[in-house]
């Protein structure tokens, strides 16, 4: 039976990316649907109709930001599908995981994972366990990990709470710490590191030989930097990192 998979991606580069990466995962023969925002998203859910096996998705893979919505939005709608709902994205942060697990993702994947690692987590679903990228995995075990204490152990924490930044302080030049205006904690540590090099004159091809991504991955990282502080240029955003202390 052919296994329908719907892949929500806005960046074509990275579509074609996690064709490939699903195709490789599963030996089921695939009919793939790729959209680039919400709307053509909720349109193919409706014309595939109903729920596997008799019809609808299989495996669904979301992207969390897209040109006319957040995916999120999209994982609340899919509730009653039985389809396996997997956010493939940039952000490792609790801000974007959390409240995608609670919307209803089933597995949470970061796009900058190498092919063979976004493979093997994939085949997860074969055996039954979630689809976690490694760093996401480690995240959530530390959040529910008990808090070290000289006094012995803590109870367990539970719920989605929100978590304290994990977020180092920037330093400047003197190694003394400055505390960010409140438009860099929305940046995440690899958006901070692009940034960094960014702001010393490296191409985005040499940035991701340098974090050992993607070039299209370093891409979204500097469109994302540019939203966040308001920015349109690469000379704009370096002002902004020499002010900081970064560079």
């Amino acid at each position: 039976m052919t296994v329908k998979v719907l892949i929500i991606e806005d960046n074509p580069v990275a579509r074609n990316f996690l064709c490939r990466v699903v195709r490789e995962s599963f030996s089921d023969a695939m009919e793939i649907t790729e959209v680039g925002d919400l709307e053509n998203a909720r349109r193919q859910v409706a014309k595939s109709g109903g729920n596997p096996p008799d019809g609808g998705f299989k495996l669904i893979l979301v992207d969390l930001e897209l040109p006319d919505g957040n995916g999120m939005e999209f994982l609340t709608e899919l509730a009653g599908s039985t389809a396996i709902k997997i956010v493939t994205t940039l952000y490792s942060d609790d801000d974007h995981l959390f409240p995608a697990l609670q919307c209803g993702a089933d597995g949470y994947l970061l796009k900058e994972d190498r092919f063979e690692v976004l493979v093997e987590e994939l085949q997860r679903i074969v055996r039954g366990q979630p689809p976690l990228s490694p760093a996401i995995a480690r995240r959530l075990l530390s959040h529910f990990r008990p808090p070290s204490s000289d006094s012995g152990a803590m109870p367990l924490n539970s719920g989605f709470g929100s978590l304290s930044s994990s977020h180092a302080p920037f330093g400047n030049s003197r190694g003394v710490a400055l505390d960010p205006p409140p438009e860099w904690e929305r940046l995440t540590p690899r958006e901070s590191e692009v940034l960094t090099y960014l702001s010393k004159g490296f191409t985005i091809k040499e940035i991701a030989n340098l974090m050992g991504i993607k070039w299209f991955t370093v891409n979204d990282h500097i469109k994302s930097i540019y939203k966040k502080l308001n920015v349109s240029s690469r000379a704009e955003a370096a002002v902004l990192a020499s002010k900081q202390g970064l560079v």
